[in-house]
């Protein structure tokens, strides 16, 4: 929500749609009074009058409002209590030197695109859902204030509990980073999955039958990654982003992800390409060659199986996850043997491919990863 040069309203609150002006613009009743159970306030100030209340300079609260994702109102009287105090906790972390103003609009910009992304979520096929008339004669506007009303408070606790859990987990792996510079530009393996002929799919489906299989690939991604010990960075409809810190921590995961979804007639197939290397977070996201090599080594990956480039491979065999060959699994058994002790139990195997060119990375050497068997053992 920001302020437009000239001083008129569009029309709108601080919320994405900025659907809305005041009672007298015609507003429906019942979006007002749901507005008003959910942000827990009344409509009370017009940006300006915010921004002075809260002790902030018009130009920043502008950048904030901008951040969070709030449309332009221009000066109508739409913010809240909670708009002044939320601007007031941010400026006072700049003015306490805790943040940078860059990186309190940061903050703004991260929260306001994830919690729009949920919001969105929830009303499309939560809340629809759930709002469905339960008798005859019941408009689902007369089902959904009383709803809200139940769910609110459930669904405001849920998403602190979860937030505070993620944010945990995050510290946590921050914190073992080896200095300073890994806490920013970090070791990471990169992958990416990606569902073949996806856009022909989209060609021949219904459009509810699409939302289906991408929502089902989505969850199936989610849930495996998660399992797994990695962490979901996005997902694309035919296409998700994951990593982990460990290389065969990502290598399990791509192949049970294969492996998942070949067992389903429903799904199309699935391609895996990873990468390992310094890889730079920001807001979530991650970026960089590391990651750029793991969506080239995917778009050039066979159906149904896995790529890796050869620091990946490196790694694998440095952490004794795979052997550098089979000979040289085969000498490590027969000396285990020899000394009366267990032989390496590796879970990979890597299978070097032709050297080709990518474009924007030069000449890479893909290996094909696959699942290590009894029989590979044996040998």
């Amino acid at each position: 929500m920001t302020v437009d040069d000239s001083g008129s309203g569009r029309g709108g609150h601080p919320a994405p749609d900025g659907a809305g002006n005041d009672p007298e613009s015609g507003e429906d009743p019942l979006a007002l009074r749901l507005e008003q159970l959910i942000l827990g306030a009344e409509r009370r100030y017009t940006p300006f009058q915010a921004a002075r209340t809260a002790g902030v300079s018009m130009e920043l609260a502008s950048r904030f409002w901008r951040a969070m994702g709030f449309a332009d109102i221009g000066q109508a009287k739409a913010l809240t209590e909670a708009d002044v105090l939320a601007l007031r906790r941010l400026a006072g972390l700049v003015e306490a030197g805790l943040l940078s103003e860059a990186m309190a609009v940061q903050v703004a910009r991260s929260t306001g695109q994830t919690t729009a992304r949920l919001a969105e979520w929830q009303i499309d096929s939560f809340l629809e859902g759930l709002t469905e008339p339960p008798e005859p004669g019941m408009t689902r506007t007369e089902v959904t204030y009383p709803l809200i009303e139940l769910l609110l408070p459930e669904l405001e606790e849920f998403l602190v509990y979860v937030w505070r859990r993620q944010l945990a987990a995050a510290t946590g792996r921050v914190i073992q980073a080896a200095d300073d510079e890994e806490m920013v530009d970090r070791r990471l393996a990169v992958g990416f999955a990606d569902l073949v002929g996806f856009t022909r799919l989209t060609r021949r489906m219904e459009e509810e039958e699409l939302g289906e299989l991408v929502e089902a690939f989505e969850t199936t991604a989610a849930d495996l990654v998660a399992a797994h010990g990695g962490r979901l960075i996005k997902t694309l409809g035919d296409e998700v982003l994951y990593c982990a810190d460990d290389a065969g921590v990502a290598a399990e995961i791509g192949l049970r992800l294969i492996e998942t979804l070949a067992n389903d007639e429903t799904m199309p197939e699935l391609r895996v390409g990873m990468a390992f290397g310094t890889v730079t977070t920001r807001m979530g996201d991650v970026f960089g060659t590391t990651v750029n090599l793991a969506s080239r080594l995917t778009s050039i990956a066979p159906r149904d199986a896995v790529l890796v480039d050869t620091a990946f491979a490196e790694e694998l065999i440095r952490t004794g996850e795979a052997p550098a060959s089979e000979e040289e699994a085969a000498e490590a058994a027969a000396a285990a043997e020899k000394e009366g002790e267990e032989p390496p139990a590796y879970r990979f195997t890597l299978q070097p491919m032709w050297q080709r060119p990518v474009r924007g990375l030069g000449v890479v050497e893909p290996w094909l990863l696959v699942r290590r068997t009894d029989d590979a053992e044996q040998e």
